[in-house]
């Protein structure tokens, strides 16, 4: 028998890209599972989508709200009239985008044409508004939202991407109404005019600018990379981890969870911010779409300044902490150990008598000369570790975390595709060093601070040193910090075994 398929064209809607991802509809469900049921029976309840590229927020929520209140407004016209009249509102990020979310609420591109399932309106927008906006440049930025003047000064035919919530001081002056509900999906980055692509988050002044409208409720959906990094996050950061009216965060490390085909390093998460709550926050970690933990905690731990996605994390990262010892940060380079760039290509295959300097570099190795090295010329004639400041694979389980470190020998150096640990007396010493990075207890401790693809200085914080005239294995690990089974086994369900020889 043949069976015919008629799939949501909003579930076949490709991403255009990482700045402004389009939700299925399935998840938008799932953050409207968040949201108390009497809202669908409440016909004085209004729910803002400030960022609409699909519309799928208030068409999911109109759908809830047409059963709900049935016993309300039994002609269904007059209900669907007052729903889409007084309850939903919308204001879209693109031209494009406006159109394509009044055709999945309205079912037409025009609130008041001739196939709109609302009967009343008497313009084209109705609800879902859209103006195109322009960025107010100062010292070339854009005052509001930092974009690049020189990426995107351009001319009316282009879309500005000057998103109208966060480009105003009054976003209260949309609608000139008290909102129940905000919801939504905001464009997460904007390229920077940075170097390689470089971008710049943007979500949480959609979050911070939706605060200001003072909601019973907000839930967004968001990168993960706010919760211990992130470039001009720490603020946002401290607001967020301070603020005891977020009572759920549902965690996703695998962005495929939420969004299929989509990697955003560090994951994505959402959460519900109730403005009457008070206390500690429930937490949901997922893997691999499954339910991997449920914990009401604090979103913020005791000396910690950044989100700890994990529960079963807390009780191992509690043991470590309570031995007070200093932590392998304090033994990291910062970036570009010797000033010598990634491209760097001044460099001969051969070692000779003003080239002897073995320079590691991304690619083939080769030497230089001594003037070639730009600072920590002391480094040069010492033995060292050397770790790529690039976390190799993607976010899938078990977790590599780091590349293989190297012994670097006296009279080498390195460029900035690698970072700098020591330096140390001997090799012996650097070798056990290397025994410890190699552990699934080190990796494991540096993952609670990754939340990209790169490996600063800073995610090296929880791990405390050892001393390092001995080797240092897992089960030497283990036993001192005295872990459970249980805490054992959730390590190393995450991180995967390393030896030496390993990429």
């Amino acid at each position: 028998m043949v069976t015919s398929y008629n799939p949501d064209v909003l579930s076949c809607l490709s991403n255009l890209s990482n700045d402004e991802v389009f939700t299925p509809p399935d998840l938008a469900n799932r953050m409207l599972d968040l949201l108390p049921r009497e809202l669908w029976r409440n016909k004085n309840a209004r729910f803002l989508d400030p960022f609409c590229k699909s519309g799928v927020f208030l068409r999911e929520i109109a759908k809830r709200l047409i059963v709900g209140l049935e016993d309300e407004f039994p002609d269904r016209q007059e209900r669907i009239n007052h729903i889409y009249q007084n309850q939903l509102f919308g204001i879209a990020i693109t031209q494009l985008t406006a159109l394509l979310s009044r055709r999945s609420v309205y079912c037409s591109k025009t609130a008041n044409g001739q196939y709109s399932v609302v009967e009343g309106f008497d313009d084209e927008q109705g609800n879902i508004l859209f103006e195109r906006t322009e960025h107010t440049w100062v010292d070339g930025r854009c005052s509001y939202c930092g974009a690049s003047e020189e990426v995107y000064s351009r001319g009316e035919e282009l879309e500005t991407h000057a998103y109208q919530f966060i480009h105003t001081d009054n976003p209260e002056e949309f609608f000139n109404m008290k909102f129940d509900v905000i919801i939504g999906n905001p464009p997460y980055q904007l390229s920077d005019g940075g170097f390689d692509k470089s971008a710049s988050p943007i979500y949480h002044k959609f979050v911070e600018q939706a605060k200001k409208l003072n909601p019973r409720y907000l839930t967004m959906i968001i990168p993960a990379r706010w919760y211990s990094g992130g470039k001009g996050l720490d603020e946002f950061r401290a607001t967020m981890l301070s603020d005891d009216r977020i009572s759920e965060i549902h965690d996703f490390p695998e962005t495929k969870d939420c969004f299929a085909g989509l990697n955003i390093r560090g994951g994505v998460c959402y959460f519900l911010w109730d403005k009457n709550h008070k206390g500690t926050c429930k937490v949901i970690n997922y893997k691999s779409n499954s339910v991997l933990s449920i914990t009401n905690r604090p979103l913020l731990e005791e000396g910690a300044a950044i989100f700890i996605r994990y529960n079963s994390a807390i009780s191992i990262l509690h043991k470590v902490r309570d031995w007070g010892e200093p932590t392998f940060d304090k033994m990291v380079s910062s970036r570009k150990p010797f000033g010598i760039p990634t491209n760097f290509d001044e460099l001969v295959a051969n070692k000779d008598s003003n080239n002897n300097i073995l320079l590691y570099r991304f690619g083939k190795s080769g030497f230089i000369g001594s003037s070639q090295v730009e600072k920590n010329n002391e480094w040069v004639n010492q033995i060292k570790v050397l770790v790529a400041k690039a976390s190799p694979g993607g976010d899938d389980y078990p977790h590599a975390v780091l590349s293989k470190p190297i012994l670097a020998d006296k009279s080498s150096c390195c460029t900035e595709t690698y970072i700098l640990i020591g330096p140390f007396e001997d090799h012996q010493t650097a070798a056990n060093v290397i025994s410890y990075m190699l552990t699934r207890f080190f990796r494991f401790l540096v993952l609670l601070v990754k939340n990209t693809q790169d490996l600063p200085k800073r995610v090296y914080s929880f791990v405390p040193i050892q001393d390092f005239s001995e080797p240092w294995t897992d089960e030497k690990l283990y036993k001192k910090y005295g872990l459970t089974q249980d805490e054992i086994d959730f390590i190393e369900s995450m991180i995967r075994p390393m030896e030496l020889g390993d990429e």
